[in-house]
């Protein structure tokens, strides 16, 4: 597929939270719903969300969708761990993706590149992993075409027999998984911020704000549901 069919216009269907604004209501007054300012990427994508920590974005070139649940609950901690799953979209060729093509901006500005393997072992993440057991929601929502499982192997369990390993072969038929992790100076903090993913011809920004206790109850019944967003987005087109 040709760079000038990968174009697509920059609307947004919804995206994380960069903001909140919720004017008080007047006594005996319904509450209005919380205002959510869509965060500008500063590339052409589509974005949308479920619930509190579950993100996905996406162009004519890729699909990116992100979980971060346990993030959430790490505030303060030096390791932070991301559930993501990647795709291509149809038509455009398969591709090595390789760990540099991953990098974590952060509210302070600051952009982070994935970790080496050894770096990530001499963190010992084994209590983050027990963790996510229970501090995690689902991923599984792909296009219709992504239908065979992969893994995202750039890290593995220290209790696994599998190895990490530094490229993945991505297809438009591949639902690929994984887990990032990211050493995060000074630790986790709350905020705005993005998972840069960069395909070989686009960049994808996946937004997702560490919420506060606050932020997290108020608006967690005004998100829609990304199963029927996903199904709507990629609904074959009538003839």
């Amino acid at each position: 597929m040709k760079h000038d069919r990968r174009k697509t216009t920059a609307s947004l269907i919804l995206a994380g939270l960069a903001c909140l604004c919720m004017p008080a209501a007047p006594a005996g007054e319904p509450q209005e719903k919380p205002v959510v300012a869509i965060p500008k990427p500063g590339v052409s994508q589509i974005m949308t969300m479920e619930g509190n920590f579950v993100r996905a974005a996406y162009n004519n070139e890729g699909y990116v969708i992100l979980g971060y649940q346990l993030a959430n609950r790490s505030l303060g901690e030096e390791w932070m761990l991301l559930e993501v799953g990647m795709t291509l979209r149809d038509g455009v060729k398969y591709q090595n993706f390789k760990r540099e093509s991953l990098s974590l901006e952060t509210p302070d500005g600051k952009t982070l590149p994935l970790p080496t393997v050894s770096e990530h072992r001499e963190g010992d993440t084994r209590a983050l992993q027990n963790r996510e057991k229970v501090q995690r929601d689902s991923i599984n929502y792909f296009p219709p075409s992504a239908s065979q499982a992969c893994r995202i192997g750039f890290f593995s369990d220290l209790s696994s027999p599998a190895m990490p390993y530094d490229q993945v072969e991505l297809s438009s038929t591949r639902a690929c998984l994984g887990r990032l992790y990211f050493k995060i100076p000074g630790g986790i903090k709350y905020g705005q911020h993005w998972l840069n993913v960069k395909f070989a011809e686009t960049l994808i920004r996946v937004p997702f704000k560490i919420l506060t206790a606050d932020e997290e109850k108020l608006l967690s019944k005004n998100y829609k549901d990304i199963k029927k967003q996903i199904d709507a987005a990629f609904k074959p087109k009538k003839k």
